[in-house]
């Protein structure tokens, strides 16, 4: 595109958008003819598969006011289309505490208030879980959460959720899309008044009642510890909106001995403590770990921003501490809620893990008896495949995570929920603690699971393809992995290829056959022994993940050390394998 055309195209937008201070920054490009023009303008943010995340700024192809206000313009037209019967469907809105969330949120609420539509609004910084939870409590046709997670603090974004608690899926997803991209520009989509909304009866406040209907919500997923009291735990919400609601919900299990972490309690967008605020990066947990030593605390629990996810870290000696992985956690997770004293054993239960998690919790259901699903990645689908497989089966669905520190109770929360996960993991390591006639830790608990199921162990490499060549060259590494699957990795036979975009799963020396999963392109190899390879591409970096998962049987009386150093031999070995196999060795 030319100089000119980017010039016209900046001052087009300019015209269209209601944000003063994002016209006075493009304004600024035009009159130095910034080369930067190209990048604001590189065609427009797409609203993917849960909704829109980019780099606050302006421009179409950045994350600002009036790229937003077309959202929920589309959505209304969306809604309404799909309407049966007089009453004007609901959505249900939050925001956390990132620059320009509540305004884009109060845009949001204004646009649907202007088509017809009525909506709740949350009256304050709302955590993701809170917003899932809304959009079923007030029987939400949708629900909006404006909210970049875990991302730097010059991103944010705008995830959508259907009126069954869950992020949008196929074909909705693509629905909306379509929609969006009708809509008109920002000046020319009528925006309400939220004060004449509310005179109209349009716009209702999220309040207190919501936090309560919640926070009993949490309580009724168990039974408290009665050694609760006598645990204590660090906790930091990293600068995010989770504080509120998890010292509330730890409080009411009976954890009193919470200590927080003064310099990340209150939400900041700009993260001024933490370069990255995911707790999975390093020197995120740095003051929380400061802070746990200081007071001795059995735990350090963390959520990310948003508060839907979570991160633990247990104490293994004095003054030492090791952060749990996201599949530690939900290991063990899943095995408590299925084997805790008061676990009803009356019916089916389900269990469910995205395709990249450790299938260790497959292996701990299928021994205790409990259906087990595997999915893609991302926890919409985790929570969609959980509500199909409850209505055709009768199944009560009890626990989902994800590797990247995902999980969910119950059915308390369509999402993840770090809230109410954070709450479950602190009353299991109270349980065990107060063990007869020896305390353990959440540590010793692993290492138990480990001897009974084997021991569990998962890696991961990301292989980069950067620049214009790099999508091409991945779909050309994936094609040759399908052309020609490997016999055996690292000396280890193939038993079975599993072919996400075909929508199969070919055993060895046999014709192939269907699998229950929407087409990805994901690759499986599934070896002898426990042990399996996946390959996909990124869907948001020029990046082609490999992950490895291997399972080691520990004999009687090893040492676990000597069970971890075999898993990290055969993991490296798989590693070189595959990037020999690629090419990329």
């Amino acid at each position: 595109m030319s100089s000119e055309e980017l010039v016209r195209r900046a001052e087009s937008w300019i015209a269209e958008d209601p944000d003063p201070e994002t016209q006075a920054e493009l304004q600024a490009l035009v009159r130095a003819r910034s080369p930067e023009l190209g990048e604001r303008f590189a065609g427009p943010l797409e609203f993917g598969t849960a909704g829109l995340r980019g780099i606050l700024g302006a421009g179409e192809s950045y994350m600002n006011r009036a790229v937003v206000r077309r959202t929920p313009a589309g959505l209304a037209s969306y809604l309404r289309a799909q309407a049966h019967g007089p009453a004007m469907p609901s959505v249900a809105i939050g925001y956390d505490g990132r620059r320009l969330s509540r305004e884009m949120a109060e845009d949001a609420a204004g646009v649907l208030c202007a088509v017809g539509l009525p909506v709740f609004l949350s009256e304050k910084l709302c955590p993701t879980p809170l917003l899932a939870f809304a959009v079923r409590d007030c029987g939400a046709a949708a629900g909006i959460m404006v909210t970049a997670s875990h991302n730097p603090p010059e991103y944010n974004g705008y995830k959508v959720y259907a009126g069954n608690g869950a992020q949008i899926i196929p074909p909705m997803d693509t629905e909306i899309a379509a929609a969006i991209a009708r809509a008109p520009g920002a000046s020319a989509i009528p925006v309400m008044d939220l004060d004449a909304a509310r005179a109209a009866g349009l716009l209702t406040s999220l309040g207190d009642a919501l936090d309560r209907r919640y926070l009993d919500g949490v309580r009724a997923l168990g039974t408290p510890s009665p050694h609760a009291g006598k645990l204590r735990v660090a906790y930091t919400p990293l600068h995010g909106v989770g504080l509120h609601l998890a010292r509330r919900a730890l409080a009411e299990a009976g954890f009193t001995a919470l200590d927080v972490v003064a310099e990340q309690a209150e939400p900041d967008g700009r993260f001024p403590t933490v370069r990255f605020p995911n707790p999975e990066e390093k020197g995120a947990l740095d003051l929380g770990l400061e802070l746990a030593r200081a007071r001795d605390a059995a735990l350090l629990v963390a959520n990310d921003p948003d508060a839907d996810r979570l991160s633990v870290t247990v104490r293994a000696a004095p003054g030492e501490y090791v952060t749990l992985t996201g599949n530690e956690v939900g290991v063990l997770l899943g095995h408590y809620l299925l084997t805790r004293a008061d676990a009803s054993s009356a019916g089916a239960r389900l269990v469910a893990a995205s395709l990249v998690s450790s299938p260790m919790l497959g292996a701990i259901a299928r021994a205790l008896g409990v259906r087990y699903e595997e999915t893609l990645t991302g926890f919409k689908w985790i929570a969609n495949r959980a509500l199909a497989v409850e209505a055709a089966t009768g199944a009560r669905f009890v626990f989902g995570y994800e590797e990247a520190l995902g999980y969910t109770v119950g059915t308390l929360v369509r999402d993840k929920d770090g809230i109410s996960a954070a709450v479950a993991i602190c009353t299991l390591a109270a349980e065990l603690a107060g063990a007869t006639p020896r305390a353990r830790t959440l540590l010793d608990e692993l290492e138990q699971l480990a001897r009974r199921y084997g021991l569990y162990a998962s890696s991961q490499r990301s292989l980069g393809f950067p620049g214009s060549g790099g999508k091409r060259q991945m779909q050309e590494l994936m094609a040759r992995l399908r052309a020609a699957p490997p016999d055996a990795l690292a000396g280890m036979q193939v038993a079975a290829t599993v072919d996400v975009l075909a929508g199969t799963r070919t055993e060895r020396g046999a014709a192939p056959g269907p699998i229950e999963l929407p087409p990805s392109d994901v690759l499986v190899f599934e070896l002898a022994g426990g042990h399996r390879v996946i390959a996909r591409p990124s869907g948001t970096e020029p990046k082609m993940k490999i992950y490895f998962d291997v399972r080691e049987a520990l004999a009687p009386g090893e040492p676990l050390a000597s069970g971890r150093a075999r898993a990290a031999e055969r993991i490296a070995a798989l590693d070189h394998a595959m990037t020999a196999l690629l090419g990329l060795a």
